[in-house]
């Protein structure tokens, strides 16, 4: 950052709690996201992503804590935040008779500028089918038409909750296309996902979330550097026989073992000769790898891709 330039987080949220009653919502949720990166925000279904989103849009109200967006409070300034945020929800819903051409035409008289041309350049790449009606879409399609919508207002900070589901590889990729393009303008990009391939492909930094709070923040280029290799073994040996070559085990259960390894490759295959092994299974570590360590062992759907 240049000397003498005042740094202004473009989302602040701090100790941002929703309750519904016993239910569990989200619990003393804290982040910073900067300007200009594509920060992820990941965890299984049911962990509290879209409820996190929709408390920060103020669609609902929090219980307790603070947050600012772009500037502006949650709650005392909701509505001007809006008129700068694009916003995808997970669960797109629109009018079902109305033609997908109309739709657009009508989003664009919410805004004083409109880069047409831009905007046709979306709907061409993500093959927007702009002669039929809504309710004639399938819900990939749907997800379609709300990311040209959001796009519209050329926002400054976009939000995107669950944005490929849905969409085929072919449009996932294009999309990844224009959120980088996105970032390259120096606007900021939040992405809740549950799928980890798009997140390692795009994310500067990322979030995790668990039941509601938030348990780690990673720097993704730190992280990778620091990658090694993951293991999995089963057969005649104990945990003790794998901590002495691991010091982080993902998951164990009679007699099989998941763990990391960052040592020389020679040396794991020394050491997996001193056992009678049914299964030895070796892998570069990656996104996946490292944050099913939060989840594993405990019945949360993650998508493993």
């Amino acid at each position: 950052m240049p000397i003498g330039v005042i740094y202004m987080a473009v989302i602040e949220v701090k100790n941002l709690t929703k309750r519904y009653g016993k239910s569990r919502g989200i619990e003393d949720v804290s982040i910073e996201v900067k300007e200009g990166e594509i920060f992820g925000f990941i965890g299984p279904n049911g962990s509290g992503k879209s409820t996190f989103i929709r408390t920060l849009l103020n669609f609902l109200y929090p219980t307790s804590g603070s947050g600012n967006v772009l500037g502006f409070d949650i709650e005392r300034e909701s509505h001007k935040l809006k008129e700068k945020v694009g916003y995808v929800p997970s669960e797109v819903k629109y009018y079902e008779e109305t033609k997908v051409v109309d739709l657009i035409e009508y989003a664009k008289s919410f805004y004083s500028e409109v880069d047409e041309c831009y905007i046709d350049m979306i709907v061409q790449d993500l093959k927007v089918d702009l002669d039929k009606k809504i309710g004639e879409l399938s819900y990939g399609n749907k997800k379609k038409v709300a990311i040209v919508q959001a796009l519209m207002g050329s926002p400054k900070l976009l939000i995107l909750d669950e944005p490929t589901n849905g969409l085929d590889p072919l449009i996932q990729k294009k999309l990844f296309e224009v959120l980088r393009k996105e970032k390259e303008k120096g606007n900021t990009v939040f992405l809740s996902s549950h799928n980890l391939t798009e997140v390692e492909s795009l994310c500067d930094r990322v979030a995790i979330i668990k039941q509601g709070r938030i348990v780690d923040t990673v720097d993704l280029s730190v992280l990778k550097e620091q990658f090694g290799l993951v293991v999995e073994v089963s057969g005649d040996l104990t945990k003790e026989d794998v901590l002495k070559i691991s010091k982080e085990m993902m998951l164990e259960s009679e007699s099989h073992y998941i763990f990391t390894y960052s040592g020389d490759v020679n040396s794991l295959v020394d050491w997996a000769k001193d056992y009678s092994l049914k299964k030895l299974l070796v892998e570069e570590q990656n996104l996946e790898s490292e944050f099913m360590k939060y989840y594993l062992g405990e019945g949360e759907g993650y998508e493993r891709v």
